[in-house]
């Protein structure tokens, strides 16, 4: 194999961690570009989305990607401008830079398949280039004369200071032919190399540019002439150009910005205060003189006295030194690095099996009642659980980067819709699985696309209503009984029930005439094909999308609840469960069958304690409980199990969603390290259940969805059936109405 085809391997197995890490960085760019909408003079958020820019940009040259590299030039010149002061971020610029940061991802993604880029995307692109010029032009254009008319007439020493990057070289740009235009422009002297900056002979890659060098430039060229010869390589160098007779507060603010260096002499060099020979005779001087108490003459005062350097370069020299000392730190203990996600999943799908295996070793250990084996089981118990913590806590990450997302979701449907709105985010640090984040986030658009549509009114007619003008949208998500709660909050008009009832009444879901009870007509919205709006829009109107949200909320073990207030504004709730794979379990019997709670949900449990009341037909009671009235679900009657009535029963009490409720059990197992397993299709619509486990003896075990079982164990039976689908055969259609999916 040739290196051109070596290199061609290289590139196609490093394009997919290119396209992955490209993604990131222009995520990064949009919310900064949001960000900066509300402070559009920070510098900081300025540099990072400069940064950010050049980033995506570099990196496309890498792979050749020359389409991504050309466009987010053109990027990188506003974005400069703007970083410079030179432009102001307005609403219009907001969005330029948002639709250019649409196009370069869809270049990026466009890398695996040239011919996803269609003629109609070129023009698309040559429009935003004529546009990205219009708003940096004129400026430009002044700028320039600006500095043709501030040169000075006749030749001027120039210091030009450059480090040249690491893949200069495999750039095809070459420092020498660069370095001999320069002096094409005048005259070059008191050039310095940077031999410290080489690495050792043994550690140098022929490939790799070391070069850092200082020289003055005697010309009476302008200072874009000379800049103009380092434009191939900017983007791969540390450059810097003073101007003849620089004042010392602009020396100072060179070395403040300068890459650190170890030696005094070297930071002076490098920014054109002193030249090597200054330097040489000045570490003579040095060499050869005492102070009072015999220390050698600090070198900074033998170059003020010789070289005529300002005391006030001398110690800005001397404070870079400083800071370089402190900021020497042993490595970085917070490294990263890149994991591929189905490598991941696969640890973590033996870890389950370990767990279960780990399980059976245990029970073994139990029936052999042998302390030694017992004990040693228990100590593999611990250690499993320990390696199970950790490993998915590698999966767990912040929502807050789902939410954030939503950030120019909301800024462009509300300008689309002609609305102010405000986003809010609310607990954007609260974790969870990160295989849990990715299904979510389709959900969470519908909504909040919905909430603008439907929920928020527009600037007029808020203030009609007397309320402020600009309306406001909160995600907010918080930890509660081991999962994860996702509230959509807005302070709209709210759901019109009467609207709502009519529309169930006109397609059949609820009998005419009869009105169910106010928190089943708002969850009337998620049933297939039902919508309320008047006409057919890009965002609403054709019957589609409620009933995919609740359908894929309850794919991950979820719910989805729906409270709202006429005037006031809509709350959705979801809750969702922290990971998929595995969790702690309590786990309980009720005869021959076994059942799991999430441990986080089990608040106590109450043994022998009889209830006030008879079981109703669906096995619902009530037992006193320090004064309080506490619900009861019996599993035996709510399932139909069929095993006989044991001699005491014990009460475990739940808390879901701030309520508490019992369920009457036959025994108490207790805790489980549970390996979560999906149910079987069909079996997925049983109300009340999440998911299945398999235990240490090879049984099976239910796992409850506390918060649906709560629903089952205090709500009154529905006054309506929700209409079936044909063909549904499932063994949830012969249970009784309250275990029917919801």
């Amino acid at each position: 194999m040739n290196n051109r085809d070596s290199d061609n391997s290289f590139i196609a197995e490093a394009l997919p961690a290119f396209i992955s890490e490209a993604r990131e960085q222009i995520e990064q760019l949009e919310q900064l570009l949001l960000q900066l909408e509300d402070a559009p003079n920070d510098r900081e958020l300025l540099d990072s989305l400069f940064r950010c820019a050049h980033t995506v940009k570099g990196s496309a040259g890498i792979f050749g990607l020359d389409k991504v590299v050309a466009f987010t030039h053109h990027v990188e010149t506003l974005l400069d401008r703007l970083r410079e002061g030179q432009l102001t971020l307005s609403p219009e610029l907001s969005t330029l830079l948002l639709q250019c940061n649409d196009q370069i991802r869809a270049l990026v993604a466009a890398a695996q398949d040239p011919l996803a880029d269609t003629e109609h995307d070129v023009q698309a692109r040559a429009a935003l280039v004529e546009r990205l010029r219009l708003a940096s032009g004129d400026v430009a254009d002044a700028a320039t004369q600006a500095q043709a008319a501030a040169a000075a007439a006749g030749a001027g020493a120039w210091h030009v200071s450059v480090q040249f990057g690491p893949d200069t070289y495999r750039n095809g740009m070459d420092p020498l032919a660069i370095v001999n235009y320069v002096a094409g422009l005048g005259s070059v002297s008191r050039m310095n190399c940077d031999f410290a900056a080489v690495p050792a002979i043994e550690a140098l890659d022929p490939e790799s540019c070391h070069l850092t060098l200082a020289f003055e430039l005697l010309s009476a060229a302008r200072r874009e002439e000379i800049e103009a010869a380092f434009s191939f390589v900017r983007d791969d160098c540390v450059f810097h150009l003073m101007e003849p007779d620089t004042a010392p507060a602009d020396i100072v603010a060179l070395i403040e910005s300068m890459p650190d260096f170890p030696r005094l002499g070297d930071i002076l060099i490098s920014v054109g205060a002193i030249s090597r020979e200054q330097l040489t005779r000045a570490l003579q001087i040095q060499n050869a003189s005492e102070a009072p108490g015999g220390q050698p003459v600090r070198l900074g005062e033998i170059l003020q006295t010789t070289s005529a350097v300002s005391p006030r370069v001398v110690e800005a020299a001397l404070q870079k030194q400083q800071k370089q000392r402190e900021g020497a730190a042993p490595a970085d203990d917070n490294r990263f690095i890149r994991v591929q996600a189905d490598r991941l999943d696969a640890v973590i799908n033996l870890l389950g099996e370990l767990v279960i295996a780990g399980a059976g070793a245990a029970l073994l250990a139990r029936q052999s009642r042998q302390g030694t084996l017992i004990e040693a089981n228990a100590q593999i118990s611990r250690l499993i659980e320990e390696i199970r913590n950790g490993t998915l806590q590698l999966r767990m990450v912040p929502i807050g980067e789902t939410f954030s997302r939503f950030r120019r979701v909301v800024r462009d449907t509300a300008a689309e819709l002609g609305k102010d709105v405000a986003l809010e985010i609310v607990g954007g640090d609260t974790e969870l699985d990160k295989s849990v984040v990715e299904r979510i986030a389709d959900p969470l658009m519908h909504l909040v696309r919905n909430a603008l549509d439907h929920g928020l009114e527009t600037p007029a007619q808020r203030s009609a209503e007397g309320k402020p003008a600009q309306g406001k949208l909160t995600l907010s998500a918080c930890h509660e009984s081991g999962s994860i709660l996702i509230r959509i909050v807005d302070d709209g008009r709210g759901i019109q029930r009467d609207k709502v009832l009519q529309r169930a009444w006109d397609r059949g879901l609820v009998e005419p005439g009869v009105t169910p009870p106010e928190g089943e007509i708002l969850k009337l919205i998620f049933e297939p094909g039902f919508s309320t709006a008047e006409k057919v829009t890009n965002l609403s109107g054709r019957g589609v999308g409620m009933d995919v949200v609740r359908r894929n909320i309850e794919a991950l073990r979820g719910s989805v609840n729906v409270f709202s207030d006429v005037g006031a504004g809509s709350r959705i709730e979801i809750r969702l469960p922290l990971t998929l794979a595995i969790i702690d379990g309590f786990l309980v019997g009720v005869g021959a069958s076994r059942f799991i709670f999430p441990l986080d949900a089990v608040v106590e449990v109450i043994e022998n304690r009889p209830t006030s009341t008879e079981l109703d037909a669906r096995g619902r009671s009530i037992v006193e409980l320090r004064g309080q009235v506490l619900p009861v679900v019996s599993l035996r009657a709510l399932y139909a199990l069929d095993a006989p009535e044991p001699e005491r029963s014990s009460v475990v009490v739940i808390q879901s969603g701030g309520r508490r409720y019992g369920v009457m059990v036959d025994g108490l197992l207790g805790q489980h390290q549970t390996v979560i397993k999906p149910l079987g299709r069909m079996f997925r619509s049983l109300r009340g259940m999440s998911g299945s486990s398999i235990l240490g003896n090879g049984e099976v075990a239910l796992i409850f969805d506390v918060h649906s079982l709560s629903q089952l164990a205090e709500q009154p039976p529905s006054t309506f059936k929700a209409p079936r689908h044909p063909g549904d055969t499932s063994p949830s259609a012969h249970l009784p109405p309250e275990t029917q999916p919801s």
